[in-house]
């Protein structure tokens, strides 16, 4: 006789868990792995605290440029936290069980703050180019009012964006002997495959929210900075160039340790299958942890405003 239940009839099952996993091959390891992931998640939540902060109190500091760099850091906090809970789990505690729903609330989390950081970083660069290409308008352009619209357009894109993938996930009908997860976390590729039916709806929205997202903010970004390059170059002096371009050295960085993860995990989830588990795990870690560790890094280390006010924040004043 089958058991009656919310989640299992005759013909339609959703598991009640999955089972996740750390690092494949590692499991004996997992204690002293979790010392790196401890370290590395409190610096990267300590970092964008303290960016927030550093921000919010110094008055100098409330100009878009930083109200940008707050938009991101906030992001990185919500992508720290997205993860930190059932990967620190996993590995302190060897607790490898998240419910089916909660797993559907932490991917959709998960992947709408990669989506808002990468509509910030756009944003950033945008920010930019007003600056090097219209100094002179810079303030009346980017001001207060506009910035909020752009923060509330960026969330609200996210939602809208991924608010339908939990749907789409739990109309699947899931095999029994399925409930392996390939992370410490809920990836929408990695749930997906879980699936007993035909996942073909799934895989063009999800492909459609990539390419409408990560997939446009790269190539504006990068249309971006030909036109600040463009301009750069039509200054006289080679040291203002030079001076100019260093105003955006740390916004490429944040860029690059952004992006170059992002398309290392397309890549794999796409081309990859053929790799050992622990290649799809490391980069996917690198692309979720990494990013919130090295923005607060990138950011003080080239930007001296920001520097001073976080040594201020440590030592209490305002």
């Amino acid at each position: 006789m089958i058991p009656s239940g919310p989640f299992i009839n005759i013909s339609f099952f959703q598991p009640q868990s999955f089972l996740m996993i750390g690092i494949p091959g590692l499991e004996f390891a997992h204690g002293w792995i979790s010392i790196p992931f401890s370290f590395m998640y409190t610096v990267a939540l300590t970092g964008n605290c303290l960016i927030l902060l550093a921000v919010r109190r110094t008055h100098s500091l409330h100009q878009p440029m930083y109200y940008f760099l707050s938009m991101l850091a906030l992001s990185d906090v919500g992508l720290s936290l997205s993860t930190l809970p059932s990967t620190l789990a996993v590995l302190w505690f060897d607790y490898r069980s998240i419910d089916f729903n909660a797993c559907l609330v932490q991917m959709f989390f998960l992947h709408s703050f990669s989506v808002v950081e990468s509509s910030v970083l756009l944003a950033m660069s945008f920010d930019r180019f007003v600056a090097i290409s219209n100094p002179l308008r810079y303030a009346s352009v980017l001001t207060n009012n506009v910035i909020i619209r752009i923060g509330v357009a960026i969330v609200a894109r996210a939602t809208l964006s991924l608010f339908p993938v939990p749907f789409l996930l739990k109309r699947l009908n899931y095999c029994p002997g399925k409930i392996l997860l390939s992370h410490s976390f809920c990836f929408h590729a990695d749930v997906m495959k879980l699936a007993c039916a035909d996942i073909t709806v799934n895989i063009l929205y999800g492909l459609y929210v990539v390419l409408s997202t990560v997939g446009v903010d790269s190539l504006l970004i990068v249309m971006s900075y030909s036109l600040i390059l463009h301009t750069v170059m039509g200054l006289a002096s080679p040291r203002e160039r030079v001076r100019t371009l260093n105003t955006c050295v740390s916004h490429i960085l944040a860029v690059l340790v952004f992006y170059i993860p992002v398309i290392g995990v397309s890549m794999i989830h796409r081309f990859g299958k053929h790799l050992p588990h622990i290649v799809h795990a490391l980069v996917a870690y690198v692309y979720l942890v990494v990013p919130p560790v090295l923005n607060p890094i990138i950011y003080s280390v080239k930007s001296k405003p920001i520097r001073g006010a976080m040594f201020k924040v440590l030592r209490g004043k305002d």
